[in-house]
């Protein structure tokens, strides 16, 4: 054979069992491999998450933690990829970042984790990740979040001021955690705590037959906004939050909480308890006031007294909706339905707020004062202190204006009976009104409150943008009767002190950080004047120092002097209310009253004058004066006056006892009476202050 024939000549058909051969060898390799968890790629796998995360990964254990990434023990580790990822270590760890001071980001014992290929390909594609099936006899996670916004769950660098990135959790098919510790720190959320966490049980679709005997449990402490916190959570049957399906069936949850002095028990049910979406239960809360609640979740809430409160929530994603069907605050009773809406920047709250009773003391921190104490607090510890200055009677206690700013609020009003905190005056029945909380400043608008058979409406304002606070105020009341608003109960079925229609209008503003500040800086005016009253007639002639003819009304009784006229007209500047006009006009006398009110100082300096329209034969007429300080007043006469005539009288006295009663005996002045009448006429005949004055108030104040 030639050699061309030679190398023509056809190969022998042995390559088809080298290539059968071969693949029987790489079979049997794999399913040796698969067989031994491929013990030799412990090393190689422990390297490649370490520079794909940036972190130090360890795969081990063997009576401690290795440190060199190329050392694995061979009976630590097992990896098979038949039918999906399935890893074993009996030890997991995860390094903290560089910048970090934690001993290490996640630590895990006795691990378990089956991935699909299915699902870290849709992770790579940017979904959130699922990971079918993870045990754990322990799990220790030091998470934190700096100032700057670096996460240590992050493995990658945050981008300069980029927003806060929340902790996002995988989906679970299956998730078990003998014993858990969760250690999260949070600084721009004021966040520190640590949760321990028990969680036993398979998550499958909610559309599975609840498995009995599956629970989480959660147990947290630590300080949240400063605060105190301590929370036991449990959550039984299945977890459909873990398994990503759309869930059908909430299971229940039962929540026990304390932040700082406040308390919460929940029970319900959730569709997610860790983003407590679809939470949905009855809830009980108490504490000392409702601000303590609202610092610890960030809702701008008012100081009160202490309080307790039952309703119902639903949470569906970041809007909470509640239904609050009593809540007792000191001795107040109200409700309510409100939407907290979080998503919103800032944060909305709206809804209405209704009930039988408000007691203005029960919300007396909200405007400086202290709220009255309960006798529950009598020998615990608690220490009110006092919100006025020493000799001061007004509340001095600074706005806490920052929460102003804090969020937006929308709510209705409508409170049956809203007690003023003293027996001297009637309640309002019924207030509504309109609260409106924009960029920090909040505003009352559509007030409308009844009592004593008249009405007030106006409208108020707080803004709190600046350092100080701006107070405005335009109200206007109407049919007031005097003789229901003021209490005067007298002996012997005697006629009111005061009694007719009072109306007018207030146009006021002031700016400062606590309510006394603000009345210091007072500025505007006050007009009232009353219609188809009377006045105690008894009060009048003491008022004037008519002896004669006080013993005479004594004697057969008093009875009311009909008022023609009454009208009250003060300006306020700089913290001063000044009479511009004060008078009180009589068929017997004619009162003049003029001085001034000091925010500033809390002096009064008031000056009353008596102009008696008949004669009387024994009268000392003396101005009355009423000075003194707020917290002590005082009421004295002018003493060079009925000096003058106790003088006249001791000297005439001596010539002849009758003549004595000469400088006592007054002719009256019903001209000077007249005149004042007729200024009192014109007064109420004058148009009230148009409604821009509180406008040109504010304005004034700043």
């Amino acid at each position: 054979m030639t050699p061309r024939a030679a190398r023509l000549a056809p190969l022998p058909r042995r390559w088809p069992y080298a290539v059968a051969a071969t693949l029987l060898a790489l079979a049997a390799a794999v399913a040796i491999g698969e067989w031994l968890g491929w013990p030799f790629l412990a090393a190689p796998v422990q390297r490649l998450l370490s520079d794909r995360l940036e972190r130090r990964v360890v795969l081990s254990d063997g009576g401690g933690i290795d440190t060199d990434p190329n050392t694995v023990h061979d009976e630590d580790f097992s990896l098979r990829f038949i039918g999906g990822l399935r890893l074993h270590a009996t030890q997991l760890e995860i390094a903290a970042p560089e910048w970090s001071s934690a001993p290490h980001l996640l630590r895990a014992r006795d691990v378990e984790l089956e991935l699909g290929y299915g699902d870290l390909w849709r992770a790579h594609r940017g979904q959130r990740l699922r990971i079918e099936r993870l045990q754990a006899s322990s799990l220790d996670a030091q998470l934190e979040r700096q100032a700057d916004g670096r996460a240590s769950w992050q493995f990658r660098p945050a981008p300069t001021a980029a927003p806060l990135e929340p902790l996002v959790l995988p989906q679970w098919g299956s998730l078990q955690v003998g014993n858990g510790l969760v250690h999260y720190r949070d600084v721009p959320l004021a966040i520190d705590v640590q949760a321990r966490l028990s969680l036993q049980g398979d998550a499958v679709p909610a559309s599975a037959p609840t498995t009995p005997g599956q629970r989480l449990q959660v147990g947290i402490s630590g300080l949240v906004r400063k605060l105190p916190v301590k929370i036991d959570a449990v959550a039984y049957g299945v977890l459909p939050w873990a398994a990503g399906d759309v869930p059908t069936e909430p299971v229940p949850v039962s929540v026990q909480a304390s932040v700082g002095r406040a308390q919460l028990s929940f029970q319900g049910t959730a569709t997610d308890a860790t983003r407590l979406a679809g939470l949905t239960g009855r809830f009980n809360l108490k504490g000392p006031s409702l601000a303590a609640v609202g610092d610890a979740v960030g809702v701008t809430l008012p100081t009160t007294a202490a309080f307790r409160m039952d309703g119902l929530l639903r949470v569906q994603g970041d809007t909470w909706r509640t239904v609050i069907k009593d809540a007792t605050i000191g001795s107040s009773r109200l409700n309510g339905a409100f939407v907290y809406e979080a998503a919103r920047d800032p944060p909305l709250l709206s809804g209405r707020l209704g009930g039988a009773r408000l007691m203005l003391v029960d919300l007396g921190p909200v405007v400086g004062t202290t709220a009255a104490v309960p006798a529950v607090a009598v020998g615990t510890g608690l220490v009110v202190k006092p919100s006025t200055a020493p000799g001061k009677v007004l509340p001095n206690r600074p706005f806490d204006l920052p929460s102003l700013r804090a969020m937006d609020a929308n709510v209705l009003i409508d409170i049956a009976n809203v007690d003023l905190n003293t027996s001297y005056l009637e309640p309002l029945q019924p207030l509504r009104g309109h609260l409106q909380l924009t960029g920090g400043v909040l505003s009352v608008r559509e007030l409308d409150a009844r009592t004593a058979q008249g009405q007030l409406k106006g409208e108020l304002g707080l803004d709190g943008r600046n350092t100080l606070a701006l107070w405005t105020a335009n109200l206007r009341w109407d049919g007031v009767r005097l003789e229901r608003w003021i209490h005067q109960a007298r002996a012997n079925a005697a006629p009111p002190f005061v009694s007719g229609k009072l109306s007018g209008q207030a146009t006021l503003a002031g700016q400062g950080r606590s309510t006394a500040e603000i009345l210091a800086s007072l500025k505007g005016q006050v007009r009232s004047e009353l219609r188809g009253g009377s006045v105690s007639h008894l009060m009048i002639e003491a008022a004037g120092l008519d002896i004669a003819q006080s013993l005479g009304v004594m004697i057969k009784g008093d009875d009311a002097l009909p008022v023609s006229c009454a009208v009250a007209d003060l300006a306020a500047d700089r913290g001063v209310l000044r009479t511009r006009v004060v008078v009180l006009d009589t068929s017997d006398s004619t009162v003049w009253i003029d001085g001034s009110l000091s925010m500033v100082s809390e002096q009064l300096d008031l000056r009353a004058v008596v102009s008696p329209k008949d004669k009387s034969p024994l009268a000392l007429r003396s101005p009355l004066r009423l000075h003194g300080s707020f917290a002590s007043p005082q009421v004295s006469l002018e003493k060079g006056t009925i000096g003058g005539k106790l003088a006249a009288s001791l000297l005439l006295g001596l010539i002849n006892p009758l003549a004595a009663l000469l400088p006592l005996i007054d002719l009256g002045n019903p001209e000077e009476a007249g005149r004042g009448a007729a200024g009192c006429q014109g007064l109420v005949q004058r148009k009230p202050p148009p409604r821009a004055a509180a406008a040109a108030a504010a304005s004034a104040v700043r």
